[in-house]
């Protein structure tokens, strides 16, 4: 019998509010070490917000979040380790236009590790080839396509060395064409045992490399469950209806 993994995230009745509107109602979830994790939901459904919670780019109002057995509270060094072992990759790639892109990628380990600029880039190399691009180090970010930006942006996250990665909808601002290219290295991170949490409609993606599926609609979590339940028998009529509107 092989042992289960550690859970490196737990998150129990997460609450937040922008003013009189809750955003979340109470999430709870278990996220163990290794586990590809897919959030599914209509706009507005409190996906994104609850990602952003777990590095405290939303500070949650009510519940616990612990990632690697450390509590998120007001505590500053707390946020510094969570945010140091915590990758993100949003919809916008953030790359600075005036850097390149191997400098993009090297500049979080210079300003957070105190790495050399030397031990920096020789961290950021090999992640631009894992990402398929090392050709592209010495360009900006202007002259490369949405997708290879948006590969720049997972390279800048995974140089930080982070157990976890969060992709807050990776694809959605990409063109078609490009979608493929992302997809292909998130597969591959996947596929060697990174923890991710994926915000994402891309259902091709999520039926190959997720562990498990939660539905959320208007700031609750609605259903759980692994890829082959949801596509083959979900139980909440709200399920069924947004799978069958992005299917």
């Amino acid at each position: 019998m092989t042992q289960e993994k550690k859970v490196i995230i737990h998150a129990k009745n997460v609450k937040k509010h922008f003013g009189d509107f809750e955003a979340l109602k109470g999430i709870s979830m278990d996220v163990r070490e290794g586990e590809v994790v897919v959030i599914l939901g209509p706009s507005g459904s409190g996906k994104s917000t609850f990602i952003r919670t777990i590095n405290q780019l939303e500070k949650h109002d009510a519940g616990l979040i612990v990632v690697d057995g450390t509590e998120l509270n007001d505590d500053i060094k707390n946020l510094e380790t969570i945010r140091s072992n915590v990758g993100m990759v949003f919809q916008q790639f953030n790359l600075f236009p005036h850097l390149s892109v191997l400098k993009n990628i090297a500049l979080a380990p210079q300003k957070v590790r105190g790495l050399s600029v030397d031990d920096a880039e020789a961290i950021a190399r090999p992640l631009l080839e894992r990402v398929g691009i090392p050709e592209q180090a010495d360009k900006f970010p202007t002259q490369l396509s949405g997708g290879q930006q948006q590969r720049v942006a997972i390279a800048r996250a995974l140089a930080m060395q982070p157990k976890i990665m969060l992709f807050d909808e990776p694809t959605s601002a990409l063109d078609p064409e490009m979608i493929k290219e992302v997809l292909d290295v998130m597969k591959e991170l996947a596929a060697s045992g990174m923890t991710m949490i994926v915000v994402t409609h891309e259902m091709g993606f999520a039926r190959e490399a997720a562990d498990k599926f939660y539905f959320f609609d208007e700031g609750l979590l609605v259903e759980e469950g692994t890829p082959d339940h949801f596509f083959t028998s979900p139980k909440e009529d709200r399920t069924k209806l947004f799978l069958s509107q992005i299917l």
